[in-house]
């Protein structure tokens, strides 16, 4: 099969706290009106699976690219049920509800799915004074946080942390959590939709949830809740590249790690690579070049680069996420140490990157 840079089509969502940054500041057409909550940039989650939308493979779902050609588009080696990374634009213009996505052990156990869901967060806009719950206080204990959670009074119980643009929170399975209002963020997150919640309303259209259902979904969450993580927001650790490329590694962890490229107009950022990258354009219109093929991407556009091209070029200048499935050591470790930064500073960019694995 000859692969190319693959344009997918984006489920979007309309939940009601979503706003019009998406469409009215950054410029994304194609949305519908309304309040646009979330677009899935590359997605195979059951029901909200992404497909290919031009090209030799166009019509051409996710899923059934992943299981029929996994060493190509995902990886060598690599074999799973469903493309293994999503990927979101959120526009928390409101809060999110109060919740936590299982992880997984806990999915499998409790939900019956193959994985649970650690995710992680970078701030693209934040207005002055945005603030995100995240992880409840040491010594809270199941009981303490029943009450809180009933009462909706989250700061008994919860951290509550600033947030500003440019940085980062790994949040791992099993963390109670929510952001906004006036919060633009990129998310990337293991393949999956189950959480849990702890409002007495529906996010999708803000109906009253009935007292059983509502007591019934925070048992639940109890059930698949997390006391000990207590994630902190993170700047990311930098690597020099050329004259003004720029690489930030803003996240990693055994599931995907989240990398931040600036690209001025001195030299060109080449980057090979052995997983499927998910590129997100956050600054101007640039092109990507990958496959022997020149690819416009907009700005708040993705692109899907299938693991079998192995070399992508970009020229500035450029503002661009780049996500992927690491090797923990080659990829991120082993670079983030030889450009001089601390064990304990990279580390602390997610999980399994102490050294110990």
């Amino acid at each position: 099969m000859d692969w190319y840079p693959l344009r997918l089509t984006t489920p979007v969502k309309s939940h009601v706290f979503g706003g019009r940054a998406l469409a009215e500041r950054w410029g994304r057409a194609g949305l519908p009106d309304g309040p646009v909550a979330e677009t899935w940039e590359v997605s195979d989650v059951d029901g909200e699976g992404s497909r290919v939308t031009d090209g030799p493979l166009a019509g051409r779902s996710l899923r059934g690219l992943t299981e029929s050609n996994p060493d190509e588009l995902v990886g060598h080696g690599w074999r799973g049920p469903r493309f293994p990374v999503l990927t979101k634009f959120i526009d928390a213009a409101g809060p999110l509800p109060v919740h936590l996505h299982a992880d997984d052990a806990t999915a499998r156990r409790l939900e019956g799915e193959p994985n649970g869901k650690t995710e992680a967060w970078h701030v693209l806009d934040a207005e002055p004074g945005a603030t995100a719950l995240v992880g409840v206080r040491a010594g809270v204990d199941r009981d303490r946080l029943r009450q809180a959670l009933l009462a909706q009074d989250f700061d008994a119980v919860m951290r509550r942390l600033p947030v500003r643009a440019g940085q980062t929170l790994y949040v791992p399975g099993g963390t109670l959590h929510s952001f906004g209002p006036g919060t633009l963020v990129y998310e990337i997150e293991q393949t999956s939709d189950i959480q849990q919640h702890a409002m007495p309303w529906r996010m999708e259209d803000g109906s009253a949830l009935d007292e059983e259902e509502r007591r019934a979904n925070l048992e639940r969450l109890l059930e698949q809740w997390r006391p000990d993580p207590r994630p902190d927001f993170r700047p990311g650790l930098c690597v020099p590249v050329d004259d003004g490329v720029e690489r930030t590694v803003l996240c990693a962890g055994p599931h995907f790690a989240l990398e931040r490229w600036r690209v001025g107009t001195a030299a060109p950022l080449v980057r090979d690579f052995s997983t499927a990258l998910v590129l997100s354009n956050a600054g101007a219109a640039v092109t990507v070049e990958s496959g022997g093929q020149r690819v416009p991407l907009e700005r708040a556009g993705s692109l899907l680069l299938p693991a079998a091209l192995g070399r992508v070029r970009i020229q500035g200048p450029a503002d661009v996420l780049a996500g992927y499935l690491p090797d923990l050591e080659r990829d991120v470790r082993s670079p983030l140490l030889a450009a001089g930064h601390g064990q304990a500073a990279v580390a602390a960019l997610g999980e399994g990157l102490d050294g110990t694995g």
